[in-house]
């Protein structure tokens, strides 16, 4: 049997049943894959933009560095002492800016005298507190 006559006939919206999903497609494509692309590239280029001695980096390859001199499509990282390194703008991957308000963790080990009480997902407390609390009050007596 052929199939083809039947489908002529189907015909139903023709080229704009075809246009109006691929338009939306589009359009769900533009706002959830292009603009934020976009977005996020133009924030790029305006930190390598930006970019002036003093600020301290990290390259796209793990590189840290503080720039010490600049020019049109290169940057000069100062590595250590001795160590200097002439890199592409664009190898640059993050411009750290100071955090000199943020608390330094502490990773000593010790453990402080503060006891917190633990509670459950829900707010209640864990049962094995509980358990361990009538356990020293068995004892005790």
């Amino acid at each position: 049997m052929n199939f083809i006559p039947l489908l002529q006939q189907a015909g139903g919206f023709g080229s704009m049943g075809f246009m109006i999903p691929m338009l939306l497609i589009f359009v769900i494509f533009y706002f959830l894959l292009i603009r934020p692309q976009k977005k996020e590239q133009k924030k790029t280029e305006q930190m390598i933009a930006l970019l002036k001695k003093g600020d301290k980096i990290i390259t796209i390859g793990g590189i840290h560095g503080v720039v010490s001199s600049t020019k049109e499509k290169t940057v000069v990282i100062k590595v250590d002492d001795n160590c200097k390194m002439e890199i592409n703008r664009t190898a640059v991957g993050v411009v750290l800016s100071d955090q000199t308000n943020r608390p330094t963790p502490d990773f000593s080990g010790k453990k402080t005298d503060e006891k917190k009480e633990k509670k459950s997902f829900f707010g209640r407390k864990d049962k094995t507190e509980n358990s361990d609390k009538k356990t020293s009050d068995e004892e005790k007596k």
